[in-house]
This record gives C-alpha cells, sequence and structure tokens, in this order.
C-alpha cells in the first residue's frame, strides 16, 4: 500500500509539472512594424519579444530599449517559428500572415490611425489588455497626460501660427495627430487642409510662415534632397523655426506625440 501511494503521488507530480510550467511561461509577444514595437517595450518589457527589424532604428522612440532583443521579419514562417501568443501591429503584416495567425487563435491588436490623444489612449488601452499589463497602461496614460499639462499654454495666451514641415516637403492639416501636437502646445496650424499634403518651394517663398516647426530633419539619410532641406526654404525659414521635432516623436500614433508637444512648448 505504502509504494502505491507513492507511486500515486509521483504521476499527480509529473502530471502537474506541465500545466505549471505553461502558467510560469513568459507572454510570447511578437511585433510586426515598428510602431508596434514601442508598444510591445513599453507594455511588456517582461515577455518573451520578437521585434520588427525597424526596432532600434533612430526613429524608433524605445530604440534604446530594444537593445538585445530578438528581431524577426514579419512573415508566416516566423510567426510558425517563435509562436507568438499576441501581435501587436500598426501596419505590418499581410493579409495571408494575419488570417493565419487569428486561425491559430493569437491575438491580433491592431492599433488605430489616431489623429488626437483621445485615440491614442484607446490604442494604449487595447494593447495592454491584450498584453494583460492594464497597469502598464494606466501608467502610461498618466505620462501622456502630464506632458501635455506641461505643453498646455496658460489661460488666456494668444495662439500664434505656424507651419508643420519635413525634410521631405510634407506637412499636415486637421485630422492629424500632428494637428493635435500642434494644438496642445498652443499653436494654430496654417494648414487648413485636411491630412498630409505636400508643400512645393514655390509657396513657401510666397507664403513665408512667421514659423516652422520642422521635423524628420534629424534622419540625415532620409529624404536628404526632399524640398524641405531646399537653401530656398532654409532661407525663408531662418530664424523662424519654433522647434526641430525629432522623428522618432512622430512616428507612431502613441504616447510620445505628447513629449513632441512638450518640446514644442519648451521651445518656447
Amino acid at each position: 500500500m505504502r509504494l502505491s501511494a507513492i507511486v500515486l503521488a509521483l504521476a499527480l507530480t509529473t502530471a502537474g509539472a506541465p500545466a505549471v510550467a505553461a502558467e510560469t511561461r513568459p507572454l510570447r509577444v511578437m511585433s510586426l512594424d515598428q510602431c508596434g514595437d514601442q508598444y510591445a517595450l513599453a507594455l511588456a518589457p517582461g515577455a518573451a519579444l520578437a521585434l520588427s527589424p525597424r526596432a532600434d532604428d533612430p526613429d524608433s522612440w524605445m530604440r534604446e530599449a530594444a537593445a538585445g532583443r530578438r528581431r524577426v521579419r514579419p512573415t508566416l514562417e516566423a510567426a510558425v517559428g517563435f509562436r507568438p501568443d499576441v501581435v501587436v501591429r500598426y501596419w505590418g503584416g499581410d493579409a495571408r500572415l494575419l488570417a493565419r495567425l487569428e486561425a491559430r487563435g493569437v491575438r491580433v491588436v491592431t492599433l488605430a490611425d489616431a489623429t488626437d490623444f483621445d485615440g491614442v489612449r484607446g490604442n494604449i488601452r487595447a494593447a495592454a489588455l491584450a498584453l494583460e499589463a492594464p497597469g502598464r497602461g494606466d501608467a502610461l496614460i498618466a505620462r501622456m497626460d502630464a506632458r501635455l499639462r506641461q505643453a498646455a499654454p496658460a489661460t488666456g495666451a494668444p495662439k500664434r501660427s505656424a507651419l508643420y514641415l519635413t525634410a521631405g516637403g510634407f506637412t499636415a492639416g486637421p485630422g492629424t495627430l500632428v494637428d493635435a501636437v500642434l494644438g496642445a502646445a498652443g499653436l494654430a496650424n496654417l494648414v487648413r487642409a485636411p491630412g498630409f499634403a505636400p508643400v512645393s518651394v514655390e509657396r513657401i517663398v510666397l507664403w513665408r510662415p512667421a514659423r516652422f516647426v520642422l521635423s524628420f530633419f534629424d534622419q540625415s539619410r532620409g529624404d536628404w534632397r526632399g524640398p524641405g532641406r531646399h537653401p530656398v526654404v532654409r532661407r525663408a525659414a531662418k530664424g523662424r523655426v519654433v522647434a526641430r521635432l525629432p522623428a522618432a516623436s512622430l512616428t507612431c500614433p502613441a504616447w510620445f506625440a505628447a513629449d513632441a508637444a512638450s518640446m514644442l512648448k519648451a521651445a518656447g
């Protein structure tokens, strides 16, 4: 009887071992693009992460946190090999990959193209829920809101107008997160047409905005011959640049867009 009891105890212990291992296994999170990388790194730093190849590029806000992390291409083969529990994406991954992931029961979080800070809050909550990190999500929203309070103009302060311009010669009007960033810092957007649009060198010369907010000029290898870098544009903007926002602050509809607003405020 004593031997039978020992055998039964060993059998129960062995049977329970895989279940315990499964419960303690780190969450496996795969990101399909650079924006997904930011959310995965911020909300699930303790997870087993498979990040996109662009996770540590100069225009990645969380590039330092990405150091030493696994990188994979956003392919079906990579997903099959990694076996993620959750996939985070903004635009990455083709229809075939997404269909196969969902068929396998993988949770796929698609970040919305947020055009204001309420939309960013929605992205954070959706990603935090899928990544089982609601507390981290709340902390991230609180951090963003604190930055927005820092950026907010004094009550009654007049709004100054400014033109947002990238090195590639693009600007942004209403219905974009850039417009929300300008507004959060108390700046009135000179562009009234919605969405993103190119701005010609000739128009800038004739228009001669009183203030410029420049962005994506820190990417020395990107758009190095773009209209925004034209000598005539440089002369038009001389002495009129409110701030130069780093590309990393505006590459993704995420919480660090509030840092861009705070930079504008700090630049005066």
